[in-house]
């Protein structure tokens, strides 16, 4: 049983790792925010200003969306694609800073 246990939590962690989509439309604004702080340049850039709020804090993502009129969907495929290309650009940089050197 604790074989399994492990094994279980490895598979959950290799996939937490190869994940390109890091943020959802169930996490809270707070969890966005802690997790990838580069989202918030992209939501303020949607309107969503609110994001600072104590209250936004408690809401998901997709309620904020909601609230703005966007959908929900189509906002975290959007950030998630903008973070995904930063990430390739920052990866992209270390290399080409490690063959100069």
């Amino acid at each position: 049983m604790k074989k399994q246990i492990k094994k279980d939590i490895k598979k959950q962690n290799e996939q937490n790792k190869a994940n390109k989509n890091p943020i959802s439309k169930n996490m809270s604004f707070h969890e966005i925010m802690e997790k990838n702080s580069e989202a918030i340049e992209i939501l303020l850039g949607k309107g969503m200003h609110c994001i600072g709020c104590p209250m936004a804090m408690q809401e998901t993502l997709e309620d904020g969306a909601i609230a703005h009129g966007l959908n929900p969907d189509k906002l975290v495929e959007e950030i998630n694609e903008k973070l995904n290309k930063k990430e390739k650009t920052k990866k992209r940089n270390k290399e080409d800073e490690k063959e100069k050197k």
